[in-house]
């Protein structure tokens, strides 16, 4: 990139597995422009870079951005990733195993690129621009399908040298119960994530505990996102309450030990569920940690709600790869971002 420019943009892009969105940020971290679109072809298979690559040029053009004046390109991806490489390992919802995602964009932007887990990107947006903003540390858990975890510490992601790590949905609560398809039985994602309430709701509305519910999907658990355990409390399912409320404990259980063990700052919560029923969730996630937690941090760590929503996962993609460019200053290939070889024909 020419250093006589003025400007300097950073390109977050969230990759998850409906939708993809990229965000144009100033070198502040203020969004310009963004561009949002399913994930998959609307005639189904994997997602392919070219897909990635139009929405990343489509937000680029609403704002008609140089592609010159572009510094760096972060993308958060749901799944585990090599870290050094930036290898996908496995996203089975997007069809990748082993994607050697930061190799490819290189060789097609030219300019630093970094990839992340999208949790982890999601808790270090929170701590560069959201709710996290002035911790030394900061714990992010996001309950959804499965249960995402983060952990953010003076600013850098905590994460393996070859692997990302933080799979706090399958710390394991009991040594019986649901499990999460893989790993132990008892595990926090068997035990409470989205998927397991829609499983024990579908069986209330079927038993006639919920008609409400019953009456929004009925015995469907497909259909029983967030927004429709929200509407069936409020319109008097105490059912679904009470197994919204249980699995909300079970999430606080899980992150009372994870304080024991990281006496983060602050514990931020994001996702649907916690978005759907904020003040139900965070009451019953703190009646949880404080089964769990050691008296002497019963009051260490503030928990908090996600403030950026959508944006948390591509404000931290972006400040990561802005990041890892201020790291070695002067340096604009992405040969040093991620740790790859100079060029592109050395990393084959």
């Amino acid at each position: 990139m020419d250093p006589s420019n003025t400007k300097k943009y950073w390109i977050g892009f969230d990759l998850g597995g409906t939708k993809m969105m990229a965000v144009v940020f100033n070198d502040q971290l203020k969004e310009v422009a963004r561009r949002r679109r399913r994930t998959h072809p609307r005639n189904g298979g994997p997602v392919t870079l070219k897909r990635i690559q139009e929405t990343i040029a489509d937000a680029i053009e609403l704002n008609q951005i140089p592609l010159s004046q572009v510094a760096g390109i972060g993308i958060g991806v749901p799944g585990p990733l090599n870290p050094g490489t930036g290898v996908v390992l496995e996203a089975s919802n997007l069809g990748w195993k082993e994607m050697p995602l930061l190799e490819r964009l290189r060789e097609h932007y030219g300019i630093p690129v970094a990839v992340a887990n999208d949790v982890d990107a999601g808790v270090l947006g929170e701590y560069l621009q959201g709710a996290g903003v002035g911790c030394r540390s900061l714990l992010g858990v996001f309950p959804g399908t499965g249960i995402g975890g983060g952990f953010v510490y003076e600013g850098r992601i905590f994460q393996g040298s070859r692997s990302t790590c933080m799979e706090v949905g399958y710390l394991q609560l009991a040594t019986e119960g649901s499990a999460a398809g893989v790993g132990p039985e008892g595990t926090l994602e068997g035990l409470a994530s989205r998927l397991t309430i829609a499983a024990e709701a579908a069986k209330a509305a079927y038993r006639g505990q919920a008609p409400h519910l019953q009456s929004l999907t009925g015995n469907d658990i497909s259909k029983i996102r967030s927004s429709a355990l929200k509407e069936s409390i409020a319109h008097g399912d105490e059912a679904v309450r009470k197994i919204v409320a249980r699995a909300a404990e079970q999430v606080g259980r899980g992150i009372g030990s994870l304080i024991n063990v990281l006496a983060p700052d602050k514990v931020v919560l994001g996702g649907g569920l916690v978005e759907a029923m904020p003040k139900l969730y965070v009451e019953h996630v703190k009646k949880g940690v404080k089964r769990n937690v050691l008296p002497s941090l019963k009051d260490y760590s503030e928990i908090v709600i996600s403030s950026l929503g959508d944006l948390a996962a591509v404000v931290g993609a972006a400040g990561m790869v802005r990041q890892q460019v201020s790291d070695s200053p002067g340096i604009t290939t992405a040969a040093n971002v991620g740790h790859q070889p100079s060029t592109a024909k050395a990393a084959k």
